[in-house]
């Protein structure tokens, strides 16, 4: 990551807006990987969140492109029968939790010259 970002309450957001709605989600997950399942979200977090934080638009499509271009190809799910990941169609609900942590962030630590 470019920066060192705490990743902790982005998985928590994650898990309620996005996990609950995931079909490749093993019984009793999240989280996924001790249940055997390599969920491109665990492996790639770091990764979805600078996605996500570089896009910043009100396009999904420059989403989608950055997701695809930062997170895709360095996924070592890439080469199993684990790609596509769930990211491929969940990744508006992704963008929206990230985005609900970094305004909830932001409210918590305004920048200095801004109204809290």
């Amino acid at each position: 990551m470019s920066q060192e970002i705490e990743t902790d309450e982005y998985m928590t957001e994650i898990r309620t807006q996005v996990c609950t709605h995931c079909i490749d989600r093993p019984p009793d997950g999240p989280p996924c990987g001790p249940l055997g399942k390599r969920c491109g979200i665990e492996v790639n977090l770091p990764l979805l969140i600078d996605a996500v934080h570089a896009a910043n638009s009100r396009s999904i499509d420059l989403y989608i492109e950055h997701f695809h271009n930062d997170v895709c190809t360095k996924c070592p799910n890439r080469p199993t029968s684990q790609c596509p990941c769930p990211l491929e169609y969940l990744l508006t609900l992704a963008v929206q939790a990230i985005e609900t942590v970094d305004e909830r962030r932001a409210a918590r630590h305004p920048a200095p010259g801004t109204a809290g």
